[in-house]
This record gives C-alpha cells, sequence and structure tokens, in this order.
C-alpha cells in the first residue's frame, strides 16, 4: 500500500527530474557549455537528487547505470538488445558507437574516402552537374553505414578542392550532400544516432530498418535529387577548362596500400555484420566492440593515434543523456507525455503518427535530436501500450522525424554544423537564409512522403 508520503516524495522526484531535464535541454541549445558536461552533469544531479535523496530508491541507481547487462549473454549473443531495461544507459548503442568511431578513423588514415570521392569524380569525366547528382547518392549511401559527421567532413572538404580545379560553386553541392546524409542516415539502423538508440533499446534488427525506413528513404531520394536538381542546376555552370591532366587522381588519396586493403576489408566486414545479425546472433554490442578491436589490431603502431582521435565527448554525452532519460521514466513523466499526445489525437491513430511526425521534425530541427529520441522511446512504448498501435509503426515514425528534421536549419544536426564549417573555412559562408531556403522545402517533402507512406503501407 502507498502512503502518503511516498506520494509526495514520487511527486518531488517527478518536479526535480523535470526541471533537470529543461535545464540541460536550455543550456545544449544556447551551446554555452560542451553537450557531454552538461549531460553528465545533469545526470550526477539526477542520481544523487531523485533516486537519492526524493525517492530514496538506490536500487533504481544500480538499474540505471545499467552495469549488470554487461554479465548478461544475451547483451552479446543471440538475444534482443531490446531486452536491456530503456531506464537507464544503453550499453549496446555506446559500445556500437565507439566501435564505428575506430573502424571510420581508421578508414579515413587510409585515405579511403578521398580516394572514392576522386574515383567517381573521374568516372563523370570531372563534370560538375554529374559531379553535383553522383556526390548526393554518395552520401546518401555512405552515411547508411558511417557517422554522417565524417561523410559531411570528407565530402565537404573534396568538394571544395573540386569546385577550386572545375571552376564551379561548391555551396550547391554541399547542401546537397548535407541534406542526403541525413536523409542516408534515417534508412539504416546504424546510420544516425537517433536509429541505434531506438534499434538497441526496442530489439529491431538492421534489416528491420531497410525494410522500412529504408524503402521510405530511398521513394524520398528520388524526389530529393529532382528538386536540388531544379534548385541547383544553373548554378553549376563549370568554365571551360582542358588541363584535365592537373585533375586529382585516385591513387594520390591512398597514403599506404596495406592500410587502405585492411580497412576496406573491415569496413566490408562490418556491413556484413550488420546485415546479418539476426541470423548470427551477435548483437551490436558485439559487432561494434568487434570491429573497433579488429581495427586497433590491424593498425599497429598508429592503434593509439586512431584512440586518441575517437569523439569521446560525444560517448559521454550519450552515457549523461541515458541516465536523465531514465529519471523521466523511473519518475512517470514520460507516461504523462503519452497520456498527453494519446488525449490529443483522441485515439486516431494517423493523427497521432502525424504529431509524432511532425513534432520530432521540428523539434530536431532546433533541439540536438539524440537526446529528443531518447526521450520519445519510452513514451511511444506508453502510447503502445495504452492505445493499442503497433510499436514499430510508431518507431519508424520517429525515426523519420528526428533523422530527417535536422536537416532543416543549419544547427538541426551535426552533419549541417560540419560542413557549413568546411564551407566557410574556404571562403564559402552559408548564412541561414541560404541553408534555410533550401533545406526546409526539401525536409517538409520527405516529411509529406514519409506520413504517406506510412499511412498507405501500414493502415
Amino acid at each position: 500500500m502507498i502512503c502518503c508520503c511516498d506520494i509526495i516524495r514520487l511527486m518531488l522526484a517527478s518536479i526535480v527530474a523535470l526541471i533537470i531535464f529543461i535545464i540541460m535541454f536550455g543550456i545544449i541549445v544556447s551551446e554555452k557549455i560542451e553537450r557531454h558536461i552538461v549531460s553528465l552533469a545533469c545526470g550526477f544531479l539526477m542520481l544523487v537528487l531523485v533516486f537519492g535523496l526524493c525517492m530514496h530508491n538506490f536500487s533504481a541507481i544500480w538499474e540505471t547505470l545499467a552495469l549488470a547487462d554487461f554479465t548478461k549473454v544475451s547483451f552479446w549473443y543471440a538475444g534482443s538488445e531490446g531486452e536491456s531495461s530503456s531506464a537507464g544507459i544503453n550499453w549496446a548503442t555506446i559500445l556500437f558507437i565507439a566501435g564505428m568511431m575506430v573502424m571510420v578513423e581508421g578508414m579515413g588514415k587510409s585515405g579511403f574516402f578521398r580516394w572514392l570521392c576522386l574515383l567517381i569524380a573521374k568516372f563523370v569525366k570531372y563534370k560538375a552537374v554529374p559531379i553535383f547528382i553522383t556526390f548526393m547518392l554518395m552520401s546518401f549511401v555512405l552515411a547508411m553505414f558511417i557517422d554522417s559527421i565524417t561523410v559531411i567532413l570528407f565530402l565537404a572538404a573534396v568538394t571544395v578542392e573540386l569546385s577550386s580545379l572545375l571552376k564551379f560553386n561548391p555551396v550547391p553541392v554541399i547542401l546537397s550532400e548535407i541534406f542526403c546524409a541525413n536523409l542516408g542516415g534515417s534508412a539504416t539502423m546504424c546510420g544516425d544516432p537517433p536509429n541505434i538508440i531506438i534499434g538497441t533499446s526496442l530489439g529491431y534488427t538492421f534489416a528491420n530498418f531497410v525494410y522500412n525506413t529504408g524503402l521510405i528513404a530511398v521513394l524520398s531520394m528520388v524526389f530529393v535529387i529532382v528538386f536540388f536538381y531544379l534548385c541547383f542546376h544553373k548554378q553549376l555552370v563549370q568554365k571551360s577548362d582542358d588541363e584535365k591532366s592537373s585533375y586529382p587522381q585516385p591513387a594520390s588519396a591512398i597514403e599506404s596500400k596495406k592500410d587502405f586493403v585492411i580497412s576496406s576489408v573491415i569496413f566490408a566486414v562490418a556491413i556484413v555484420l550488420l546485415i546479418t545479425h539476426a541470423q548470427t546472433g551477435l548483437t551490436v554490442a558485439t559487432i561494434g566492440l568487434g570491429i573497433g578491436l579488429v581495427t586497433l589490431l590491424s593498425s599497429g603502431k598508429s592503434a593509439v593515434e586512431l584512440l586518441k582521435k575517437v569523439d569521446y565527448k560525444t560517448i559521454l554525452f550519450f552515457i549523461g543523456l541515458f541516465v536523465v532519460v531514465g529519471g523521466l521514466e523511473q519518475t512517470g513523466i514520460l507516461t504523462v507525455i503519452a497520456s498527453f499526445i494519446a488525449k490529443l489525437s483522441d485515439g486516431n491513430v494517423k493523427v497521432m503518427i502525424a504529431i509524432i511526425l511532425w513534432v520530432s521534425a521540428i523539434a530536431s530541427a532546433f533541439v540536438d535530436n539524440i537526446p529528443f529520441a531518447a526521450t520519445m522511446i519510452p513514451v511511444i512504448k506508453a502510447l503502445s501500450a495504452s492505445q493499442g498501435v503497433d510499436l514499430s509503426v510508431l518507431s519508424w515514425t520517429l525515426a523519420m522525424g528526428t533523422d530527417v528534421g535536422g536537416s532543416a536549419t543549419p544547427i538541426g544536426a551535426s552533419a549541417n554544423v560540419v560542413g557549413i564549417s568546411v564551407a566557410a573555412r574556404n571562403g564559402y559562408m552559408i548564412g541561414w537564409g541560404k541553408y534555410c531556403k533550401y533545406a526546409v522545402p526539401a525536409t517538409v517533402i520527405v516529411m509529406i512522403i514519409s506520413m504517406m507512406t506510412i499511412y498507405v503501407r501500414y493502415f
């Protein structure tokens, strides 16, 4: 039987947890303090103030830290990642992202990305419009398997290099690459951090994402290419230049043939393991850790250098974030949010889908889509349970909204910031007006296609 003191403690804990969450979001959006410091500090406050002082529930602290997951066989093999508690740190996500970061650093060091860009440029005979279209496609495909930040970092740099040689404006190409990278990331489980969180939290496989969000992304990509071509093809006027001998050759990008071959093989193995992990029983935690270790072992003396380049700030940000979201779930706040959405939609599933999709897209355009996705996962679980809606449909809706919504503004996704920064360093300024003029309509197009596809396919 619950006494009045327990009710008061839970209410107080809920209020404190909500305040901590709002403060965390506010500071992250302001960009005054690095986000990993903010999330870790707020996570610590959640453990001490909410679980400790307010709830006096020390078992909740242990559950949120989720260290026991490492001792479970299902965490490593033949288990559903969805069995991990969503009310705590999702270590499967952490290990997978860390391992893939190491692999990507190894590929970058070997010259893989620059080689691929130059190879495609040579294939289309260094013509501006074909480069524009093929680089959009390459951005889309690479982002399905590699973090979009890395994809844009290399693509934008090579685009600027080629534009100076071929005498065309690189800004339209960079803007299109950014959008296509975010769209490509929505197609697979490992393409974008929100998808990794959704997949590992709810037990979906790589194939599940490809079959659902992947089909939506590919369909949207057709319309996106047409849209950007109509917008930019007149701006890609290329001055004639017969000095083709001065164009960079793909082979010049390869620093070491041995490292290049090894990194290419590791990348291919990673893709095969991700595609077949439902059949092999290997969890994404095992795949991520294994790929990272193999990359380090094959790097020899360069292993330490690769480890130094890993984005530890992002990993720490994830850890703190999971703790904060765990506090919201433990105190019941997320259940209240789910009830509000259910009431707002009045039980109409299509309205519910529209709310989740558009709210996710709009929110992700202005705030980091990672904490938003992590916060919404328990919400859609509660909606599914209370309203009898298929959880997978809500999951694909959330994934498309958070992944693509961030494309709308210069600050909506990390890839946007990186691409604009590369352009600025080379003298090409992309302001809010220019960026949003093209990105907002493209985002709206993809959101409409996503909503219509979900309605037609699942209802």
